[in-house]
């Protein structure tokens, strides 16, 4: 189970993406009541309109004021027009994405022209924009990025280099910063070509940037460039931006704390060597502390970077319980957000993995709410719970806590939807199954004893499925456990009876005991079997039997060895002694035959069509091997229609292997039986015969392993 976490993570873990920016709608609202006619005109007024903009911006690239107000509004036209994702492939087949990038860049400037540059930076950001939007569409990614718009992108991201400081120039470069997330986003070949580019170290110099907006679209670029490409992430902690990201997750603005961890975690995501040195740089508490955010998103992100943390290093595991994770993390089980649960519990799996967090993790209350999560319809949420709860079994000290709270019944109950959580709960109550002994058990047994009514059932069940043969009989008949079980099933409540059939039937399966099927008890007398020839052969026959008007030759020695009732038959006061001829009356031939071919050779096949009329013959003669031979044949028809008629034969010929077939069946299926009209009565008959069967099948289980020992 080492490599549980791993392929844990390779399942339910979900990967780290670098988000699409949800762009601001930023941009001024010109025009709005012509652009909503356009939009609900039809085809041919949107291709129209865009082919007016199109129009604008290819002939308006210079510093007049009037082309420079032109093309502001047309990128700003473009970019509502995007917004609305069903026209993006309108918009790009209109030609819109050569006109844009043509306006990333600043018109030509002669200094004597003009006084001032109008519009500075708002034409450039317009255009970001609209192809930031345009980007969404993963087809067109690769388009924008072959028409040459990484290079402009990054010049706009140095917009400030000069000096400059405005709100124009800080909703340009936020712009650029938006435009190369998109760009980049679930495209590794983009990643490197921003990196080739140069784009990296701008990126983590405007972290320290004094607008915040800047900040997060700063860090939510390199969060995009970090995912999935070492080259990337190695030269992001190369330009330092270690300190400063971690300075961030500190920040009372939710917005970019989220983008800090954001950028921190895909740094870290299967690169040890960054791990190190983002512990090694101070993010520990930092992370910790966003647990407690008031922004499920970065507390999200926090614990499943606490995952990432805490996937082989020991010391870490035990440093991130130290300083205070595991409360939060458990409140974050109990939240709504099932993203939320989900990490959470991912982090206290990895950290329940460590035999010092084990017993802190139950003691602080995660039992509970990691028990409750395995109802979860959520496939990697259920599996992220079940593996916390696989670490958590490690513990002795957890052992009677798991019992207490109902963790058995749970995990035995529960509707996993994947085979690995299938398996992680086997494994579970394999775990617990092997730590039932010595002072767990005898803490189970005291609590058995002095608890609540409940908690004792619970640890009844528990010990039912969970203990050793070798304690059964200490259990459950020394320490009373197995009337708390027969109480369960003679409860009215359904569900109770189930839990008691279940567990007594697991109990009856481990105890060794007699099965329905036991060897016959050995005769008085030895067994004297005459062989197949003499059956009803004249030879030498002393005695003949009359049995539906025929006659049937037998041998006086071979029956006198065979049972008491011939045995009585012919050396007791009975008019048979001597007689020659002995009428038999209330038996059919081929019953008789077969009951005397089991005389004379010590076995028969028997079908279950005879069956019945045979064990009333073999209970009347008292052959005890013939009857029990008998009692199997008709287990085997045992069925659910049968099941109340078999208990009345078992009871009315002293059948004990059968009766024995019918508990266990009864048992078995008490699932099925429990909604049939009038089986409660039969169970509530059988309690008592229940009870007798596992009192001697315990205590010969007991006998049967001293004699192993032996």
């Amino acid at each position: 189970m080492e490599q549980q976490p791993e392929r844990r993570e390779g399942r339910s873990f979900p990967e780290r993406k670098g988000q699409k920016r949800k762009l601001e709608e930023g941009a001024a609202a010109v025009e709005d009541r012509e652009i909503s006619a356009v939009t609900t005109d039809g085809g041919q007024a949107l291709l129209s309109e865009v082919a007016a903009q199109v129009s604008v911006l290819n002939s308006a690239f210079s510093w007049q004021e009037s082309d420079r107000a032109a093309a502001k509004r047309a990128t700003q036209v473009l970019a509502e027009l995007a917004k609305n994702e069903d026209l993006v492939n309108l918009i790009v087949d209109g030609g819109a994405v050569p006109a844009l990038m043509t306006h990333l860049q600043a018109p030509p400037y002669n200094g004597g022209d003009l006084a001032e540059k109008p519009f500075e930076h708002e034409v450039e950001k317009g255009s970001a924009f609209a192809l930031g939007l345009l980007a969404i569409k993963p087809e067109y990614q690769k388009l924008i990025v072959d028409k040459g718009a990484l290079p402009h992108l990054v010049n706009l991201l140095k917009r400030n280099k000069d000096g400059s400081t405005s709100r124009a120039v800080n909703s340009v470069i936020r712009r650029a910063a938006d435009a190369i997330t998109n760009l980049a986003h679930e495209n590794s070949s983009i990643k490197t070509r921003v990196r080739m580019e140069g784009g990296i170290p701008p990126l983590v110099e405007l972290l320290e940037f004094s607008d915040s907006k800047v900040q997060r679209a700063a860090a939510g670029a390199l969060r995009t460039l970090a995912f999935k490409n070492d080259d990337n992430k190695n030269q992001i902690v190369e330009c330092n931006a270690l300190p400063t990201l971690i300075l961030m997750l500190g920040s009372e603005d939710a917005a970019i704390h989220y983008e800090a961890v954001g950028v921190i975690g895909n740094l870290v995501h299967s690169s040890p060597h960054i791990k190190k040195e983002v512990l090694a740089a101070g993010a520990l508490q930092p992370v910790i502390g966003l647990l407690s955010s008031c922004c499920p998103e970065s507390q999200r992100e926090a614990a499943l970077l606490l995952g990432q943390f805490a996937s082989t290093d020991s010391d870490c595991k035990v440093h991130i319980v130290q300083r205070g994770a595991v409360r939060p993390l458990i409140e974050m089980l109990q939240s709504p957000d099932v993203q939320l649960k989900e990490m959470s519990a991912f982090a206290l799996g990895r950290l329940a993995q460590d035999a010092h967090n084990q017993a802190g993790i139950a003691h602080s209350g995660g039992l509970g709410p990691l028990l409750k999560l395995l109802d979860s319809r959520n496939g990697s949420l259920q599996h992220n719970a079940a593996f916390a709860l696989y670490g958590l079994a490690d513990n002795e000290d957890n052992v009677s806590d798991f019992i207490r709270v109902g963790g058995i019944q749970k995990l035995q109950d529960g509707e996993f939807i994947v085979q690995a959580t299938k398996d992680c709960v086997s494994k579970t109550l394999k775990r617990l199954e092997e730590k039932i002994h010595g002072r767990v058990l005898r803490h189970l047994l005291y609590l058995m004893h002095i608890s609540e009514k409940s908690i004792q059932r619970r640890v009844a069940l528990a010990l039912a499925h969970l203990c050793s043969p070798e304690d059964q009989r200490t259990i459950f008949i020394d320490d009373n456990g197995l009337e708390l079980l027969l109480g369960l099933l003679g409860s009215t409540n359904t569900k109770q009876q189930l839990d008691g059939a279940a567990a007594l039937y697991k109990l009856a399966n481990k105890s060794m005991a007699l099965s329905p099927v036991d060897a016959a008890p050995p005769s008085p007398t030895q067994r004297v079997y005459l062989g197949e020839q003499y059956v009803n052969n004249a030879t030498l026959s002393d005695v003949t039997f009359l049995v539906e008007g025929r006659t049937f030759y037998a041998h006086r020695i071979c029956l006198l060895a065979s049972s008491d009732a011939f045995r009585a038959m012919f050396d007791g006061g009975y008019r048979e002694k001597d007689a020659r001829d002995i009428e038999i009356p209330n038996i059919k031939w081929e019953v008789f035959e077969l009951m005397m071919r089991f005389i004379y050779t010590g076995s028969v096949d028997i079908t279950t069509e005879i069956s019945k009329d045979l064990l009333r013959a073999a209970d009347q003669y008292l052959l005890e091997g013939l009857k029990r031979l008998c009692e199997y044949t008709i287990a085997q028809d045992i069925t659910l229609e049968s099941i109340g008629d078999m208990y009345e034969l078992s009871e009315a010929f002293h059948a004990m292997s059968l009766r024995q077939a019918c508990i266990l069946f009864i048992l078995e299926h008490f699932d099925k039986l429990s909604s049939r009209p009038g089986q409660n009565e039969l169970v509530q008959r059988t309690i008592p015969e229940i009870r007798e069967y596992f009192c001697r099948a315990l205590t010969q289980s007991t006998t049967n392993l001293q004699s192993l020992r032996l």
